[in-house]
């Protein structure tokens, strides 16, 4: 190493590594690669364990952290699911270690998450657990997709030729899986919405479950061989497929996008108002439930199922009028409004003078003042002269 650190940053599950800090005599701080909410939950998360017996997903009632809205059951994280599972005490160990840091960085910003970034700052049941300053950096977003590949570029070439915002982005992220009966309904959804689309397709599930995490078959297979026979045929010219992964920077910030259906990934959020689109949500799998929820009720950008997909199979009218109704132009037209309000406000937060530059700048001072309160401790006092 050319010259010594000055300061230790890990990422949210990570924080064993807060030892090697100390052991420099450096700060150390927590990125948070999700919301303030989820983070809320998280600090407040040995308290919960403290206190309530049994399992979250017994309870009658919302979970309450002190200052924040409830967390309903529904939308607990995955590690929070069972609590006899080592990934719960692997997820606990991890939350009760960020009090620990010097400050927290998170990927969010002010204007997204105001009433959980005012408790925890404020709320003195909170500061009790962790005084370290919030830094909300977000949104930390791809600027561009790195693609050199035929299928990307006709994808995007596809998109040129499509009238603006009549197009429905599908994507179900880097590791969302459908069962082939879910899969069969998706792809009969999308044929009786009549719109135009782009679909990232991965082959069904390998085991039988509504939705699944990295669990897809054989992706050498292309989608004519597991969607419904014909179905390719029939939607001939409106509908454009990728195998597995697409430019997603540049399909979202494409013109002739209007919605985008996703499985609520917290990157996949950010981008969708980085880049004003608006959202049918498909919750899968770890915070996705309570980032959807935040797009729906917190943000009123996105739709979603009446059922979680995670727990039973989605019919194909109820995909068809999703698709119908984010494209349209009733509620529809609505819904881009805002998605374009908020990716207004997120382009002034990451601008010259925004909160994301402020934020780092004041990170980047506490940092310094940190590291030299931390040397003087070091330095030894010179002795007084008999």
């Amino acid at each position: 190493m050319a010259s010594r650190p000055t300061a230790l940053i890990v990422d949210l599950f990570c924080t064993d590594a807060f030892d090697v800090a100390d052991e420099l005599g450096i700060p150390k701080y927590v990125y948070i690669t999700s919301s303030a909410r989820l983070l809320a939950l998280s600090l407040y998360l040995p308290t919960l364990d403290q206190e309530i017996e049994g399992e979250y997903v017994d309870l009658q009632e919302p979970i309450h952290v002190p200052g924040c809205k409830p967390v309903p059951v529904d939308d607990i994280v995955d590690p929070m699911l069972d609590r006899t599972n080592e990934q719960y005490a692997w997820y606990l160990a991890h939350a009760s270690r960020y009090a620990l840091a010097q400050g927290i960085l998170l990927n969010s910003t002010e204007d997204l998450e105001p009433e959980t970034l005012k408790a925890l700052r404020e709320d003195p049941v909170l500061r009790q657990i962790s005084k370290a300053p919030i830094y909300p950096v977000g949104p930390i977003v791809r600027s561009l997709d790195e693609f050199t590949g035929q299928e990307e570029k006709e994808c995007l070439a596809w998109l040129d030729e499509q009238p603006t915002e009549s197009v429905l982005y599908v994507s179900l992220g880097s590791g969302g899986t459908l069962s082939n009966e879910q899969l069969t309904e998706f792809a009969l959804g999308l044929e009786l919405s009549q719109k135009r689309f782009v679909w990232v397709v991965r082959p069904p599930a390998r085991k039988e479950t509504a939705a699944s995490f990295f669990t897809s078959g054989n992706v050498s297979c292309g989608p004519s061989k597991y969607l419904p026979e014909g179905f390719m045929t029939r939607i001939k010219g409106r509908g454009f497929f990728v195998n597995t992964w697409g430019p997603q920077t540049a399909i979202l910030r494409h013109a002739s996008i209007g919605g985008f259906l996703c499985h609520c990934g917290w990157n996949s959020t950010l981008e969708s108002i980085a880049n004003g689109v608006p959202v049918i949500a498909w919750p899968l799998y770890a915070e996705q439930r309570l980032n959807a929820t935040m797009l729906t009720e917190d943000w009123g950008m996105a739709i979603r199922t009446e059922h979680l997909p995670t727990k039973r199979l989605i019919g194909r009218e109820e995909i068809g009028r999703l698709v119908q109704l984010v494209l349209g132009s009733g509620e529809g037209k609505a819904l881009r409004s805002r998605a374009r309000e908020l990716q207004i406000s997120a382009l002034r937060a990451m601008g010259d003078g925004g909160s994301v530059h402020n934020s780092l700048s004041q990170f980047v001072r506490d940092c310094e003042m940190s590291l030299e309160r931390s040397q003087q401790e070091k330095t030894p006092k010179s002795k007084e002269k008999c």
